[in-house]
């Protein structure tokens, strides 16, 4: 490459005499494409609907990379599913133990997934704290008139 080539195109003046990016000029700003990336995007989404349909047939067409491309890609997977566990009421604390050990049991069944179960647990955890504050505040109040 000679001089001259290095010092001709949009970078010309940003350019030292080696062609090197002058001190100060990073070049392309972060997260800028290359040319042949947006190309390539542009083409894929303006056909982004034909190329799933095509997918999809073939899949049902016995197609198993198609089948698992459809599966692994065009159907998100799910993080989180409601829970539907009849539980006691948890005014009190005994009710909050009732609803941890139905949980346990409900995980223990294969009702719940454990990691479900954990998360029921920990709001019941939550639970309990709330009901021992309002105990302890309830508490603190009566000693407080007391005196």
């Amino acid at each position: 490459m000679t001089d001259e080539t290095r010092k001709c195109g949009p970078n010309a003046g940003k350019r030292d005499a080696c062609g090197r990016f002058a001190k100060g000029n990073p070049g392309k700003p972060r997260g800028t494409r290359h040319r042949a990336t947006t190309l390539a995007l542009g083409l894929f989404e303006s056909g982004i609907e034909d190329i799933a349909k095509t997918v999809v047939e073939l899949a049902r067409g016995g197609d198993l990379a198609a089948a698992k491309l459809v599966v692994d890609k065009l159907i998100p997977p799910t993080r989180e599913r409601p829970i539907n566990i009849a539980l006691p009421p948890v005014a009190d604390a005994a009710g909050v133990a009732a609803a941890a050990a139905a949980v346990v049991q409900a995980v223990a069944d294969g009702e719940l997934m454990p990691s479900e179960g954990t998360a029921l647990a920990a709001l019941l955890e939550g639970r309990r704290r709330a009901l021992e504050l309002v105990e302890l505040d309830a508490r603190v109040r009566a000693l407080e008139a007391k005196q």
